[in-house]
């Protein structure tokens, strides 16, 4: 702040003391300005030193006429500074836009002149500069300064219409004063001169349609109601004029092309009040029977027309559309019969689709036409005296039987005769046949309903006089059921009745099927047969709506002493003849629970009490089986051990050795069921058996051994003596007897498994009973089949215990 007020009061003291002074001054007037520059400058005056001197520049002329035509060059102004004393010592020079090509300047007065005429509207002014320097020394007196010559306007541009010509629209029978439209003309003289640039408007052609406004250029009606049926076009020209209209001004004009727009003004007339038509017979329907017009002298949719059959003749007939014409096409509604009816007439009435509320007054927008239209005769073929035709036949028919009959005539005057046939491309097995003359249908085939259940087929009727002249007629022969099949349950032939059913329950409903056709209500009905009406334990009930009822009779069922019942069932149909058949029905007692529902009705029934389901039963044979593998494996891998320790004894023992003749009184032949089991825990209760005498295929054996010993080339050459002997109680391969005890030991082991099965409540003892029983039967044919091996067997060598001493 300190530094800002301290540069004010320095600039204070130079002006008041006058070493600075403003370096252009106001101008002074519109012809001339005056422009003063002061300033402090240094002059050498003599030796004396410098001092303070003013000066500045004057000069009095700014403007300069456009369009100067003159001889000379037209004087602009002059150039003058007050250092100037008038003796040619100081030079003025002139630089800028011009300088030296449009305006020069004297360098010893200081007048400057315009060589060229000059054109407002292309350049208002020209900016230069201009300075004044000694003419000796060349140094400036004065510092350059500009300046600005302008261009002084004259009225030598007229108004023009830049966006002529112009075309506007106004609705007919508007209101006088109805604005069409405004148009505006340009002057490129300058406005802020004169009047050269003021324009007014008027209107030379278009009177007294028409007027425009002075000042603005809007146009406007000037008559009222023009009618566009009268005239749609009216060209207007507007004239523009500068000097505000005054005498020598400059005008321009343009052309304005003011259209009438339609409204809905004048209702559709008809050109005549009858139009006559004429249509054949034959036609057919939604054919086009004739046209007609009413014209409309509006245009676009004011004049689009509707076309409505007033009530009358030819209402049911005929109807009537209107196509991109606006014109009428009547259009055939039903077929025409000369013979019937030979001419129509009605009236048509036109009116318009869109009205103008504003012109309601003007009359009804509407008018009517009467249409006479005359039906041609044509030759037409026969007419059949139906649309179509429905036949019924039995499918036992014989042939040549007459189904039916089809009548056609000629309805033409002079009417012919008729011929009838079959079109055979709609009867290709040819079924059928027609009387040519009576039009009679007969069967030509056999039918067959469960073949075929109907047949289509067409009738031709032909003009003797005409056989171009046909016309056609379907047929359908529907083919009526005979009885042929007698019925047959439908339902499944097995059900189950539940232990715990009572007396009076429907265990089952039946239904019954046959392949002839249904006829209308119950076809069937069921009973029991008259040998079974004393069924004690069963009844049929029939419904009389094609089912049937299986009732019990008593209950207290029970699997163990009846599983299973047959019921028959006798099934009648409804047809001609009457035809029955008897069917059996499969009654299987089954377990149910308490709310009736089905709990097994198959042998693993009997372990549901103690939980096991089928697949647990599945599940526990499975596993036995596998244990009867592995124990024939280990058997077997046993069996082949045993063999190959025997034949190494044999190779390397060959001393002396006793043989113990109480082997043959031991070693007895092997059962052959027992040999084929695998090997199996065996609780001995009283010891081995006593030991049973050999036969002689232990005699066969023992030989077979010797000679084997004897004649083995491998063998020591000396004698061996090769000892069978009975190695007593406690060895450990124990007795060969005890084979024959297993299956005795089994059965008792099985008995005491079940004994102490039932020790674990009610529901074991019942299962270990069936259990018991039906393992004792299969212990006795094991024994039995035991008994039939031992005698087969002959291989005693492959179960014996073969001791070896050196």
């Amino acid at each position: 702040m300190l530094t800002r007020n301290c540069s004010l009061l320095l600039l204070w003291f130079l002006l008041d003391k006058g070493l600075l002074s403003p370096l252009h001054s106001p101008p002074q007037g519109r012809m001339g300005k005056e422009h003063h520059r002061g300033m402090m400058g240094l002059r050498r005056n003599g030796g004396a030193g410098f001092q303070r001197v003013k000066r500045g520049w004057v000069w009095n002329q700014f403007f300069v006429l456009e369009e100067y035509m003159g001889s000379d060059p037209q004087y602009v102004g002059k150039l003058h500074t007050d250092l100037d004393r008038g003796d040619s010592a100081v030079k003025y020079t002139l630089s800028g836009e011009g300088a030296g090509s449009i305006f020069t300047i004297d360098q010893t007065t200081g007048d400057i002149h315009a060589l060229q005429s000059l054109d407002r509207e292309m350049k208002p002014f020209y900016t230069l500069r201009a300075q004044a320097v000694d003419l000796h020394t060349g140094r400036p007196l004065e510092p350059e300064s500009e300046f600005i010559i302008k261009v002084q306007d004259i009225n030598d541009n007229e108004p023009r219409f830049l966006e002529g010509p112009y075309s506007a629209s106004v609705p007919e029978m508007s209101p006088v004063g109805t604005y069409v439209m405004q148009v505006t003309a340009t002057d490129a003289d300058d406005p802020t001169y004169g009047n050269s640039a003021r324009v007014v408007y008027s209107i030379l052609h278009g009177q007294p349609y028409f007027s425009v406004d002075s000042k603005t250029g809007v146009i406007r009606t000037a008559l009222p109601n023009m009618d566009r049926e009268v005239k749609e076009l009216y060209q207007v020209l507007i004239q523009a004029k500068d000097m505000g209209g005054q005498l020598g001004g400059l005008a321009g004009t343009t052309t304005v092309n003011i259209t009438l727009s339609d409204l809905n003004d004048n209702p559709p007339r008809f050109s005549k009040s009858i139009f006559h038509l004429r249509v054949p017979e034959s036609s057919p329907v939604g054919s086009a029977v004739g046209r007609i017009k009413a014209h409309d002298l509006d245009i676009g949719k004011n004049a689009e027309v509707e076309y409505n059959i007033l009530p009358g003749d030819g209402g049911h007939m005929f109807d009537i559309v209107t196509n991109e014409h606006q014109e009428g096409i009547v259009i055939l509604k039903k077929r025409l019969d000369y013979e019937t009816k030979k001419a129509y007439a009605f009236k048509v009435e036109a009116s318009n689709a869109h009205l103008d509320p504003r012109f309601l007054h003007l009359g009804p927008f509407k008018d009517t036409a009467t249409v006479k239209v005359n039906v041609l005769d044509v030759d037409e073929p026969p007419v059949f005296n139906r649309p179509s035709y429905s036949m019924d036949v039995y499918e036992d028919t014989s042939i040549g039987t007459v189904i039916g009959a089809v009548t056609a005539q000629d309805l033409d005057a002079g009417a012919s005769e008729v011929r009838y046939s079959i079109d055979w491309k709609r009867d290709l097995d040819s079924y059928f046949d027609i009387d040519p003359v009576e039009g009679t249908i007969s069967t030509s085939e056999v039918l067959d309903r469960e073949r075929i259940a109907r047949h289509n087929i067409s009738v031709v009727a032909t003009k003797v006089t005409n056989p171009m002249l046909y016309s056609k007629v379907p047929i359908t022969v529907h083919v009526l059921d005979v009885n042929e099949f007698p019925p047959e349950l439908a339902t499944p032939h097995e059900t189950y009745v539940c232990e715990n059913a009572k007396p009076g329950q429907v265990i089952q409903t039946i239904t019954a099927k046959d392949d002839d056709d249904p006829p209308l209500g119950p076809k069937f009905f069921f009973r029991s047969p008259p040998q079974d009406t004393k069924n004690k334990n069963f009844t049929v009930r029939d419904y009389g709506n094609n089912t049937a009822g299986v009732v019990t009779r008593r209950g207290g069922f029970r699997r163990r002493l009846q599983d299973r019942y047959l019921l028959p069932v006798v099934m009648e149909d409804m047809g001609h003849p009457v035809l029955s058949s008897t069917g059996t029905l499969t009654v299987q007692v089954c377990a149910c629970d308490r709310d009736g529902r089905l709990l097994s009705c198959s042998a693993e029934a009997i372990f549901l009490p103690v939980g096991l389901s089928k697949g647990a039963l599945i599940a526990i044979l499975v596993c036995i089986v596998i244990l009867l593998v592995i124990v024939v494996l280990y058997v077997g891998l046993r069996r082949q051990k045993d063999k190959d320790t025997l034949m190494t004894s044999k190779e390397d023992i060959r001393d002396n050795a006793v043989e113990e003749k109480s082997l043959r009184q031991d070693v007895r032949p092997p059962e052959g069921g027992t040999l084929r089991n695998g090997p199996r825990r065996v609780r001995s209760r009283n010891g081995p058996l006593p030991s049973r005498e050999g036969g002689a295929d232990v005699q066969d054996f023992l030989q077979r051994r010797l000679q084997e010993c004897t004649t083995d080339p491998s063998g020591p050459p000396y004698d061996s003596l090769v000892t069978f002997a009975y190695e007593g109680d406690g060895s450990v391969a124990e007795s060969l007897s005890s084979i024959e005890s297993q299956a005795v030991e089994a059965e008792a082991e099985v008995e005491e498994d079940y004994v102490r099965l039932s020790d674990w409540g009610p529901r074991f003892q019942t299962l270990a009973g069936i259990l018991n029983k039906k393992d004792s039967s299969c212990v006795s044919e094991t024994a039995a089949a035991t008994e039939e091996d031992k005698e087969k067997t002959p291989q005693l060598a492959k179960d014996t215990t073969e001791r070896v001493h050196t």
